[in-house]
């Protein structure tokens, strides 16, 4: 039986992916956090009697590599990162160790010990946001102007540097923006979601939000797990775009979402200037190169992502 390795296993994609990899026979192994708490492993409460789980911290060197010794996987899934909340010394240095030392320590704990682990790691379509290309492919020059942009773009050449001159099998995904019912409400699409579900039961009068013109490539988490894994099973490692190819504004969202239970969202949405952002470049994905070379392309589109958020919503069954 392969044994896998999840950083970041009590989140949206840690999660999806535990399940998928359970599925496919694999030993699960998860990461988790010192004090991370009951409450915050919901999303994986229903499988903890099938994963095995390693308390530790992923941005201290002999802690992580102390876990990735003795669980000696065949697959690390380094899906652990952290966005920027508060503008403050001590919150940079915290994104970078997470982000960006996190990585440096598993690649070097892979390369010191001569595993044949081979490694996925998570980027993001934010490496983009400074550029000028639309849509955006695996050629398309990185162009972060955000703290967290930045960190991976910083992972996304360490990877190369690793994979190039040390041999590695590691690969980085750009993923696109992916979401869920298990997504955190502070993201868009699920404050979105939850808030469709308290104005439906009337415990809610008004959302407030910023630019409804902004566009999105939103596609769904459970969707691109699979191609996480896939990427593992080439023959060669190399990195991969993953997203929908499409785009939707804002306005398309409320559309699904009010539609869903019969409502009006104009009724119901103010907008606010503070949550209205600087104009940025469309973040498309241009998954060409995925389809052909993986075979994979996402399932679930656009309507039903939204339908199963707003459904799980109504039903009030999680953070």
């Amino acid at each position: 039986m392969k044994k896998i390795l999840i950083t970041g296993i009590s989140g949206q994609d840690g999660s999806y992916l535990a399940e998928f990899l359970l599925e496919k026979g694999y030993e699960v192994h998860g990461v988790v956090q010192y004090k991370e708490s009951n409450d915050e492993l919901w999303r994986i409460q229903h499988i903890l009697d099938k994963i095995i789980l390693h308390s530790g911290k992923i941005d201290e060197c002999e802690s992580i590599e102390k876990i990735i010794l003795e669980v000696n996987p065949e697959e690390i899934y380094h899906l652990a990162s952290q966005h920027e909340v508060k503008n403050t010394c001590e919150n940079y240095k915290s994104i970078f160790s997470t982000n960006v030392d996190s990585l440096y320590y598993i690649l070097s704990c892979i390369k010191d010990n001569k595993l044949k682990t081979r490694l996925f790691f998570a980027s993001s379509s934010r490496v983009f946001v400074g550029g000028e290309e639309t849509p955006q492919n695996e050629l398309t020059p990185m162009c972060p102007i955000s703290l967290y942009g930045m960190t991976k773009t910083v992972g996304v050449n360490l990877v190369r540097m690793f994979r190039e001159q040390e041999g590695l099998f590691a690969c980085s995904g750009f993923l696109f923006n992916h979401e869920s019912p298990r997504r955190d409400v502070e993201f868009l699409t699920r404050k979105i979601s939850k808030a469709v579900a308290e104005i439906k039961k009337g415990s809610l009068q008004e959302l407030r939000l910023g630019d409804l013109d902004a566009r999105r490539d939103w596609g769904f988490a459970g969707d691109y797990i699979e191609a996480m894994w896939v990427m593992l099973q080439q023959e060669k490692p190399e990195d991969y775009i993953i997203g929908t190819g499409e785009t939707h504004s804002v306005r398309d969202f409320l559309d699904c979402a009010f539609g869903f239970v019969g409502l009006n969202w104009e009724e119901y949405i103010k907008i606010d200037p503070d949550f209205v952002r600087p104009k940025e470049l469309e973040l498309r994905a241009d998954i060409n190169k995925a389809k052909k070379q993986l075979g994979w392309d996402p399932k679930i589109k656009f309507h039903e992502l939204v339908r199963m958020m707003i459904e799980s919503d109504l039903k009030d069954n999680k953070k």
